[in-house]
């Protein structure tokens, strides 16, 4: 089997080492944010579970602490509305604020992904652009080749110029579904980051109501992430 790739990869042309190396570069992009995304939906999860008791508790400080002992995009955006119930207790303007957390968020958590389904794209257009050099090199050999050579020539020919399409569908197939598997996992670690954001929102809204609009004790400053 090993020997069958192998010649298959060698009779496609020059064009298989181009459509190989974006397979490669897909697969590490791929990689990189399968790790990227798992390691974030993890402190997200950890961070958040840490400081919903103590928003609870009404213990804005140990938020704000947890907030900057954590690099978990949910401990930005909640200190961001904790920054802002300080100024003012309109539940409008708290959640704009958290709202712009969750927008600094995404890019990070969406870095890079395009680029897969981009390889994807180059893969396949290299491999039907390898299978057009191939066949026209083939005709023009066909043209100058014995007439009783010409049909075994150019099935040999089309066959071997084929194998840079079917290489191509072959990177492109997998890195396409890797591109949809992630982006997946990107817009669940969104939705939860505002589902986190509005849990949130709903106990410092009843918090600033409880406290007739006051700022919350001990904090002298803006909390930052």
């Amino acid at each position: 089997m090993l020997d069958t790739a192998i010649g298959f990869f060698q009779n496609g042309g020059p064009f298989m080492y181009p459509i190989g190396l974006v397979l490669v570069i897909g697969l590490a992009v791929a990689l990189e944010r399968f790790i990227f995304l798992t390691v974030a939906r993890g402190s997200n999860r950890r961070a958040f579970d840490r400081m919903l008791p103590l928003l609870k508790k009404k213990d804005f400080n140990g938020v704000v602490e947890v907030a900057r002992s954590s690099q978990a995009p949910v401990g930005r955006i909640i200190a961001a509305g904790l920054a802002r119930m300080q100024q003012t207790p309109r539940r409008e303007e708290i959640e704009y604020a958290m709202e712009e957390g969750v927008m600094e968020a995404v890019p990070r958590l969406e870095k890079r992904t395009p680029y897969i389904a981009t390889l994807a794209n180059i893969a396949t257009l290299l491999g039907l652009l390898g299978t057009i050099m191939g066949l026209i090199a083939a005709f023009t050999a066909v043209a100058e080749a014995d007439p009783s050579e010409k049909a075994t020539l150019l099935s040999q020919s089309i066959s071997v110029a084929m194998n840079t399409t079917a290489f191509g569908l072959m990177a492109a197939i997998p890195l396409l579904l890797l591109h949809t598997a992630i982006q997946n996992k990107t817009n669940e670690i969104i939705d939860s980051l505002e589902m986190a954001g509005v849990k949130c929102l709903n106990i410092l809204s009843m918090s600033s109501l409880s406290a007739g609009g006051a700022k919350p004790q001990g904090q002298t400053k803006s909390p930052s992430a």
